[in-house]
């Protein structure tokens, strides 16, 4: 079993290729079509993804895996195949969101812990004879004047240590997603900042996969980059954020990670290809960096579409057009007139 994680993470973070976090939950897609006015329904919501999954140069090119969300991993396609089955069609390994979303961290104001522990071992179980060779668990830690706690640090990783554990034991690859989000405190959501959170952040992370016997040759980290907040008052050159964020993961990810699938959160999607291309360009060791984006990934695709049959083709060629423009970074060879 050890040999297929091994096999199926490196095949995650092949040259040139990423995962598509097509896993938003209901409620995430609902935001994302209102964007064009369409109602979110099952029916459409299978529309947009089957548009995605099906644009066929795109998905053998450029996408290593998908990670999908429950509804979208038992539905069928308009035709009546398994939707499964057209990322089976491409050698597109199937991922899939286990966790149950964050909720709020009881008597610890303005932190959140990520739930979905329980019955968890069933449901991995259930998603491996469904197809699944992978899946995803997001944790997510806030920068404050009086956050992140070392509790709140410590609960999540604690649970995502379980995730990973119970995955690997299911003959799953985890993708261990630690998230600092962007949109913190304006005055204090500094790179500087950034980078302290995100270093004491790995460390307690890795600490407690490797208590809990994961094998992290098995696994694909998914971390933020280091970044100013949203709306700092002080943002950071292009070349601060990769020079950071290397800086980072040099110093508190073990070598033995197969590679690095870095999340957008909440940058648009030209600046999350540009940085990461970026630090390909700059990175001095062999480490693998590549992408697990998803608005970065679909929103000009999403806005193309309008949920109209007509736009289709249009829409399946912005989305193949984001998708090679994050390969290119993958491999250090993006340039910003390839845009145009």
């Amino acid at each position: 079993m050890k040999n297929n994680l091994h096999q199926t993470a490196e095949k995650l973070v092949e040259d040139g290729k990423g995962i598509l976090a097509a896993d938003e939950s209901t409620a995430t897609i609902t935001k994302r079509f209102s964007q064009i006015n369409l109602e979110s329904t099952p029916e459409n919501r299978r529309s947009y993804r089957e548009m995605l999954f099906r644009t066929k140069n795109a998905m053998e090119s450029y996408i290593s895996g998908v990670i999908l969300y429950d509804e979208t991993i038992r539905q069928n396609c308009q035709s009546g195949e398994k939707m499964t089955d057209l990322l089976v069609a491409t050698d597109t390994l199937i991922g899939i969101k286990v966790d149950t979303g964050a909720k709020s961290l009881s008597l610890f104001e303005g932190e959140v812990i990520t739930e979905g522990l329980d019955g968890l071992r069933e449901r991995l179980y259930e998603y491996k004879q469904i197809g699944a060779s992978f899946a995803k668990w997001r944790a997510v830690i806030s920068i404050t004047d009086k956050t992140p706690t070392d509790y709140a640090i410590h609960t999540n990783a604690d649970a995502l240590a379980r995730y990973a554990s119970l995955c690997q034991e299911n003959g799953l690859v985890p993708i261990v997603e630690p998230e600092i989000l962007m949109d913190g405190d304006k005055s204090k959501h500094t790179i500087d900042r950034c980078y302290e959170v995100t270093s004491k952040t790995l460390d307690i992370v890795f600490a407690k996969l490797i208590d809990a016997k994961v094998d992290l040759k098995g696994i694909i980290l998914k971390p933020n980059m280091v970044i100013a907040g949203i709306n700092a008052l002080d943002q950071a050159t292009e070349i601060e954020v990769a020079e950071q964020t290397l800086k980072c993961l040099e110093e508190h990810m073990p070598d033995s990670v197969p590679g690095v699938c870095f999340l957008s959160g909440g940058q648009n999607d030209v600046d999350a290809t540009k940085h990461l291309s970026i630090m390909n360009k700059m990175k001095e060791t062999d480490i693998k960096l590549s992408f697990s984006y998803g608005r970065a990934l679909q929103q000009s695709a999403l806005i193309t579409w309008g949920g109209k049959d007509e736009n289709m083709l249009e829409a399946q060629q912005a989305f193949e057009h984001r998708a090679q423009m994050n390969s290119l970074a993958a491999k250090g060879e993006w340039s910003e007139n390839l845009e145009k």
